[in-house]
């Protein structure tokens, strides 16, 4: 029999982004602690158009996810699946839960479980990897409980605030998988 909870846990769903999502994704992108976890490029506050294309041109190799609280029906953040190298079956993950009163309650592991029984099972992927920065110790905790390995360190990668801070690369293999 085959599941039919491939994109639902108990309390979160991936699905698909509306309209509305748009303002709150524009939020998202406006708030420096999100942005600096994100992504090594200076912060930047986006312009609704950018948030549209990102959302419209979605690359072919890249399966992006709203990630909802079930009963609420409430947008809490993002996930996805990109740069995926289909001979290899190998690709690259990320999750965004931007608002802290959301944080330590479960969402984010519940999102990456989602995620990575999608990749698993639906995408029949090998190989999942992602990277994090050396002081997003919640996500690096988060990734080491789910079973990912850190395989490397590109030191002293990006400056924050006249520091130099590393970016970790973490991997997980199908067979290394806690399902």
């Amino acid at each position: 029999m085959l599941s039919n909870t491939i994109l639902s846990g108990d309390n979160i769903i991936l699905g698909s982004f509306i309209d509305e999502d748009i303002q709150k994704i524009i939020e998202w992108h406006s708030d420096e602690e999100t942005m600096r976890n994100l992504d090594a490029l200076p912060v930047k506050p986006k312009r609704e158009t950018e948030i549209k294309k990102w959302l419209d041109e979605c690359p072919k190799d890249t399966f992006r996810f709203s990630l909802r609280l079930k009963e609420a029906n409430e947008l809490i953040g993002y996930a996805e699946l990109n740069g995926i190298l289909w001979p290899h079956r190998t690709g690259w993950l990320t999750i965004a839960i931007p608002d802290g009163t959301k944080w330590g309650k479960g969402y984010g592991k519940e999102a990456m479980k989602c995620l990575m029984r999608y990749a698993f099972r639906e995408l029949n992927l090998h190989r999942l990897q992602l990277t994090v920065f050396s002081y997003n110790t919640r996500a690096r905790t988060l990734y080491e409980s789910l079973g990912f390995q850190r395989e490397g360190c590109y030191r002293e990668f990006l400056e924050r605030d006249g520091k130099r801070h590393d970016m970790y690369l973490y991997g997980l293999l199908r067979k290394e998988w806690k399902t």
